[in-house]
């Protein structure tokens, strides 16, 4: 076809009108399009920008909700954290915990009267030198039960747990964080090696998995695990702990519905028990760890929405830019209208051809923009300190973006044009 056939929509050499098909529909748009690509390059950069935006925006937001929820998992889900109270000293004051008011009868008590109780542990825990050979490493103990491990979401890479009868006889076995691995250890198997904690030799049993970061920046596996009763009885001296006294007990629940009960039931059994008068202060403290994550799951959520709507905003632009020269062309292209009428055209053919011209930009616009988000995408997970994960659904939805857009921003325009009058148009000096 040339450059006149295709305007009027006629067949080839027959000059007859004919009924429009979408093949012909799309190949006007194209010949429109490239007719003035210059125009339609600046008239996509929008919706380049705002495509790119979101997909480097999305990937963002679920990097850092997937980084949440790791950091949520490594923290123990359903868990509720109790410590001693504060020791005075003079007029100087400890922190939690420093009072040694929980015993191992608290933990019964609790394992025993609280029913959305699941998981209680006591623990205790210090610092110390350990010692391999010639390799020695300053770490933290932590004298455990054996509700600790699905309690605290902690388990055992290499090697086996403790046993029944460790915990009862306050056995020397000892299980070691990777980073205690690899500092006393490097490369080599450390599963039955012997390695002295303070002055006190101890073997290696496991080596727990490794669980990175905290949410308060620390390393989680620059740490040593034994029995409660060892800690008491071979680590513990310097501390002076009363005897089947605890620094702080970790409680599970089965789901996140039971914490609150549970927690105020736990306050109320702690008060009884400690014998605490009516509008007293407690000598423990109970943290509900919901209440950190709820905080940060909320923080993440609003700069989710931040940066959709930023996205979003790029979108708008874009699609306003996209109206803005559709009714420019309209305008510029009404004795093209009027000529295709005359010859046979319909509103719906002339509505659609403009339809697909807007899409058609549009289209192109999410092609280049998907390619540009991936690899800033790719760029900012390399260089960049934020968490990035890009998928599919990502791209999935980019590309219905970007359809989208064409279709609702260019709408109006090519109504416009499919309602100008015959005459007028063929009337009109462009």
């Amino acid at each position: 076809m040339n450059r006149d056939e295709v305007i009027s929509g006629a067949w080839p050499r027959t000059g007859k009108p004919r009924r429009m098909g979408w093949f012909d529909v799309l190949e006007m748009a194209l010949f429109a399009v490239r007719g003035n690509w210059m125009r339609s390059v600046l008239t996509a950069l929008g919706v380049i920008i705002g495509i790119a935006a979101v997909i480097v925006m999305v990937s963002v937001g679920q990097g850092t909700q997937a980084e949440l929820d790791r950091t949520i998992a490594n923290l123990g889900s359903n868990r509720i954290e109790i410590w001693g109270g504060t020791s005075r000293s003079g007029g100087v004051r400890g922190g939690a915990g420093s009072a040694s008011s929980l015993t191992d009868g608290d933990i019964e008590a609790i394992r025993r009267d609280v029913a959305e109780v699941q998981y209680v542990a006591g623990q205790i825990r210090g610092g110390t030198q350990v010692v391999n050979a010639e390799e020695n490493w300053n770490t933290q103990w932590i004298g455990i039960q054996p509700d600790y491990f699905p309690t605290n979401g902690w388990e055992v890479e290499l090697g086996s747990r403790f046993e029944d009868r460790d915990y009862s006889a306050a056995a020397k076995h000892v299980l070691i964080g990777t980073t205690v691995r690899d500092k006393l250890f490097g490369a080599s198997d450390p599963i039955g090696a012997s390695i002295r904690v303070g002055r006190v030799p101890f073997t290696v049993i496991g080596v727990l998995k490794s669980k990175g970061q905290s949410g308060w920046g620390g390393d989680q596996d620059d740490v040593i695990m034994v029995p409660l009763e060892t800690a008491r009885r071979r680590l513990a001296g310097p501390m002076s702990l009363p005897p089947g006294a605890v620094q702080s007990i970790s409680v599970g629940t089965a789901s996140a519905e039971d914490l609150a009960p549970a927690e105020r039931q736990i306050n109320e059994l702690l008060r009884q028990r400690h014998k605490i008068a009516p509008g007293a202060d407690d000598d423990f403290t109970v943290r509900n760890l919901t209440e950190i994550v709820s905080a940060r799951t909320q923080t993440t959520r609003l700069m989710s929405l931040l940066l959709g709507a930023v996205a979003t905003i790029s979108l708008i632009v874009g699609g306003i830019g996209i109206m803005n020269i559709m009714l420019v062309s309209v305008t510029e292209r009404i004795r093209e209208i009027g000529l295709r009428m005359a010859v046979g055209a319909g509103p719906r053919e002339i509505q659609l051809q403009f339809l697909a011209e807007a899409m058609l930009i549009s289209l192109a616009g999410g092609i280049i923009g998907i390619t540009l988000g991936i690899v800033g995408t790719l760029l900012a997970a390399k260089f960049g300190a934020l968490p990035i994960e890009l998928n599919a659904q990502v791209i999935a939805l980019a590309t219905g973006f970007a359809v989208a857009t064409g279709l609702f921003f260019g709408y109006y325009p090519a109504r416009k044009a499919s309602r100008l009058d015959p005459i007028e148009a063929l009337r009109h000096q462009g």
